[in-house]
């Protein structure tokens, strides 16, 4: 004898997990023994720096990590947070009420509707843009309202396309710049826009700051703390997984206005157990990186964006070259959807891109690439695309 399993209805009616079409494709391409030049997850290549490891094995070896670590993180990573804060943005941040710890900054997202959506609240996200924002919305029985990135527009959304009754009936909004996946960056300008219609209309503001270290020829982006109010309209998610090639460690924080973190907070109590302290005490060094370390791995990621986007432009495609990211979002050819580009480049070229339609809608006839591989490897990749186009 069986039961009958059924998946709930959050589950049933989620879209396909982006990245997890992606991996099956891959494992795919590898059973048939193709060199497979893999650009589609933004997952660095290179490795956790040194120093930061070595932190880790110390710190992995004192009895006192080894119990469950604090809900909210150690006190002295999040004056940690605090201090990179103050010298990177020159903002100030309470350590104990405005700053949490995450597990990675991908939990802290999809948590944080659970705190304030409603069901049937409105939750703006994004389109393109990283699938987890609407997925926590769906999740917490919100309903998502997708804000078009175009071309246009500078890839940044346009507020004031928004119907009125949609702004009254929001509760969050996500921004994300440096934005994965069209690499675009915002001014002061648009976050103080972003700050007023979150004022007028009650909306918390949740920006994902995941890339902001990734950046070229020294324009450095801006946090959306910064801006005047930001701090009393919402908060900023951050990760040391790309700054510091640590995706696979799983930490990351969330810092701003101390009411939003206390309901984070709230959530993260009862689902989670908290960061084990040794990532944390790791982190902490990787916190106070010398910048000479951060420019070098930021010098390698802008020699591979050269080597592509001239590439890309060679072969006669159209995009821009981005000032931040370890991404470049491209104009797919005429005669492809996104879907059929990538396939047609994993087919004949044995090469691997995301479809731009995967990140919503308006991603339709986009394809982007993750500079994650070597230079050598991208001139190859480069090499097979025009023999394949």
């Amino acid at each position: 004898m069986s039961i009958s399993i059924e998946l709930a209805d959050r589950i049933k009616n989620l879209p396909p997990y982006l990245f997890a079409r992606i991996d099956s494709m891959k494992a795919e391409a590898k059973n048939k023994g193709v060199d497979l030049i893999d650009m589609s997850i933004g997952d660095p290549d290179m490795p956790t720096p040194q120093h930061i490891v070595e932190a880790m094995k110390t710190a992995v070896e004192r009895p006192e990590h080894h119990k469950y670590p604090s809900y909210d993180g150690m006190p002295s990573y999040r004056e940690a947070v605090s201090r990179w804060y103050d010298r990177r943005f020159n903002v100030s941040l309470d350590p104990g009420t405005e700053v949490l710890s995450l597990i990675g900054s991908k939990e802290g997202i999809g948590h944080i509707p659970l705190a304030f959506v409603n069901p049937g609240d409105v939750v703006l996200c994004p389109s393109p843009g990283y699938p987890v924002y609407s997925i926590a919305a769906l999740f917490a029985g919100g309903e998502p309202y997708f804000m078009p990135l175009t071309e246009d527009k500078g890839f940044l959304p346009d507020f004031s396309s928004i119907p009125e009754e949609v702004l009254r009936r929001a509760r969050i909004m996500f921004l994300n710049y440096p934005n994965n996946p069209t690499s675009a960056t915002a001014g002061s300008e648009f976050f103080h826009e972003a700050v007023e219609i979150a004022d007028r209309y009650d909306i918390i503001v949740c920006h994902d700051a995941a890339y902001s270290e990734i950046y070229y020829d020294d324009k450095q982006p801006l946090s959306f703390l910064e801006t005047d109010g930001a701090k009393d309209v919402g908060i900023e998610f951050h990760s040391l997984s790309k700054t510091y090639n640590m995706t696979g460690w799983r930490i990351g924080f969330a810092v701003g206005n101390r009411e939003v973190i206390a309901g984070l907070g709230k959530i993260k109590t009862n689902l989670d157990s908290g960061v084990f302290q040794a990532i944390q005490e790791a982190s902490i060094v990787a916190l106070e990186t010398d910048d000479n370390l951060l420019s070098s791995i930021r010098a390698t990621y802008q020699a591979r964006r050269d080597a592509l986007f001239e590439g890309l432009v060679d072969m006669g495609l159209r995009v821009t070259r981005p000032d931040a990211t370890f991404y470049l979002w491209a104009r797919v050819p005429e005669g492809f959807t996104s879907e059929d580009f990538v396939v047609h480049l994993l087919d004949k070229a044995g090469v691997l891109g995301t479809p731009g339609n995967g990140f919503g809608e308006p991603g339709a006839g986009y394809i982007r690439f993750a500079l994650t591989v070597s230079v050598e490897r991208i001139k190859e990749a480069v090499e097979r695309m025009k023999k394949a186009l």
